[in-house]
């Protein structure tokens, strides 16, 4: 493990990965979500989101090792569990955020915090070549480049 993972500010492990199988592509766009979860069971939490992405036509390729990180921004929450996976979809950008709103909705998640505790976070990081800056999306994520529990999940 990095010595990144080991400073005082955000104390990182890898607890889970999961693998998927891709069959033949039909799909033209290719997306990184970000994912995670600091409610119940974490796990079960993330792998629920995925069956979902996968029941609803976003064809999950490959995940990352999960990581249980500290919480950025509202520091008194619960460990998260977060990794990234990469995605095909024919949706485009403000139609695949659209799907994955659903999902927490279906999901049950609530938003009374901002960046609080949260059962299930799905988040766009890339799409395809895509550059969005719209009230409701920017990609790249804004955020991306200033959280590790996103960039260390993204380079595997």
């Amino acid at each position: 493990m990095s010595n990144l993972f080991n400073s005082p500010q955000h104390t990182s492990r890898p607890t889970h990965s999961r693998s998927f199988s891709s069959s033949s592509a039909t799909n033209t766009h290719r997306a990184y979500i970000a994912f995670g979860s600091n409610l119940g069971d974490r796990i079960a939490m993330i792998d629920e989101a995925c069956r979902h992405m996968d029941q609803r036509g976003i064809k999950i390729l490959r995940t990352s090792s999960l990581w249980e990180t500290e919480a950025m921004y509202v520091l008194d929450q619960a460990k998260f569990v977060n990794g990234v996976c990469e995605v095909e979809t024919g949706l485009p950008p403000l139609e695949l955020l659209d799907e994955l709103q659903a999902i927490e909705r279906d999901m049950g998640r609530q938003k009374v915090i901002d960046k609080g505790p949260r059962n299930i976070d799905l988040d766009i990081l890339l799409h395809s070549d895509n550059v969005v800056d719209h009230p409701r999306l920017t990609i790249p994520h804004k955020l991306m480049l200033e959280r590790e529990f996103v960039l260390r999940p993204l380079s595997e």
